[in-house]
């Protein structure tokens, strides 16, 4: 184990700037709001105030008052943030974060989680510093593998995993490839979702359920056909040009609904864009053939922040021993960006349910 600070170079801060400062824009192609895409006048705005008013040297602070860490784990190195309870006794718990996010998605959730956990949050290998995939194939099994790896060699035996969106997929992986020392598995949402090969035992009500939940699931940009087919292609603009890169993750946070506060928004997109891992981080989609939803496991109990309708519930436990499932929780897609009190309150509840 190696102690790390993220010590962003002076000369990048001012290579940021100016890059933002000489952005070729686009001008406003016909249409209304986002129909088009992100807004130019939003983009400016947002460009401009990153260039000018974001301070990344007090969200830099903010980060590195979390004890972080670096250990080569299956030949790449991993980056962990490690933060201990007060309490000798508390559960540890694996955060697992999602795309595009980063360990910021977990900056406002670690401290209420501290009271009640020893934190463990790593980023994914090609996310933030965490070393990227050398090779394709690359995938959630393996990531589960080395977060078990991980969890043993900081000598966990008994632990919690949770995540959501890339964290949905991974966390309940960790379970499967760990369960003797896994007590449960949180995930955000997707569990249970719907898919064509369920419609056949749909009745009349579930499948008005279903066409509207895909409705919503098909809007916006679809980002694991564009990474699946090119990603090579666009990672030479978002590896360029901020505002590229900032009009990808507004895209993004936008078709899933987020509405997250600026700074926390712009710290994220910092990450990426400082790590230059963009095109790296974009492994889930170039080394899977298609899209796909959470499918769970049986092994520990399971439980989600997001239970969604009675349709989901019906499908999750056919995978999934779910002993937790609310529904009505506040928050979009990013729950730990956007309402950190609630995500803790909930991530709490379902532990103290399965240690009991």
């Amino acid at each position: 184990m190696t102690p790390f600070r993220i010590d962003i170079p002076a000369a990048d801060l001012d290579d940021l700037r100016e890059r933002l400062a000489r952005t070729r824009w686009a001008g406003q192609l016909p249409g209304d709001g986002w129909s088009r895409g992100v807004p130019v006048d939003h983009l400016r705005e947002l460009a401009e105030y990153w260039r000018t008013g974001f301070d990344w040297r007090a969200r830099e602070a903010e980060l590195n008052a979390f004890p972080q860490f670096t250990t080569a784990i299956d030949g790449l190195d991993v980056h962990f943030a490690h933060v201990r309870s007060a309490r000798p006794d508390a559960l540890p718990l694996l955060l697992t974060h999602g795309w595009p996010a980063s360990m910021v998605e977990f900056v406002r959730t670690i401290p209420l989680l501290t009271e009640s956990f020893h934190v463990v949050v790593p980023h994914v290998p090609g996310f933030g510093w965490s070393q990227a995939p050398a090779s394709a194939g690359f995938s959630v099994g393996r990531v589960a593998r080395m977060w078990a790896r991980l969890m043993a060699r900081l000598g966990y035996d008994r632990y919690g995993t949770q995540g959501g969106d890339l964290g949905a997929y991974i966390a309940p992986e960790v379970a499967i490839v760990d369960p003797e020392h896994v007590v449960g598995v949180h995930v955000d949402g997707g569990l249970g979702f719907p898919t064509p090969a369920d419609v056949a035992e749909m009745n009349e009500a579930d499948r008005a359920e279903y066409e509207q939940i895909m409705s919503w699931a098909g809007a916006g940009v679809d980002h694991h056909g564009l990474l699946r087919a090119a990603p090579q292609t666009f990672a030479y603009g978002w590896q360029d040009s901020p505002v590229a890169a900032l009009a990808w993750l507004a895209q993004k946070f936008r078709d899933f609904g987020d509405e997250v506060e600026r700074d926390v928004f712009l710290t994220n997109a910092s990450v990426y864009w400082f790590t230059g891992t963009f095109g790296t981080s974009s492994w889930p989609m170039y080394d899977t053939r298609e899209s796909t939803w959470p499918v769970g496991q049986k092994q520990v109990p399971g439980g989600v922040y997001a239970g969604g309708p009675a349709l989901f519930r019906r499908l999750a436990e056919r995978h999934n021993t779910i002993v937790h499932w609310p529904e009505g929780n506040p928050g979009g897609h990013f729950v730990a960006m956007e309402e950190p009190a609630a995500h803790a309150a909930d991530i709490t509840a379902f532990f103290a349910k399965v240690t009991a």
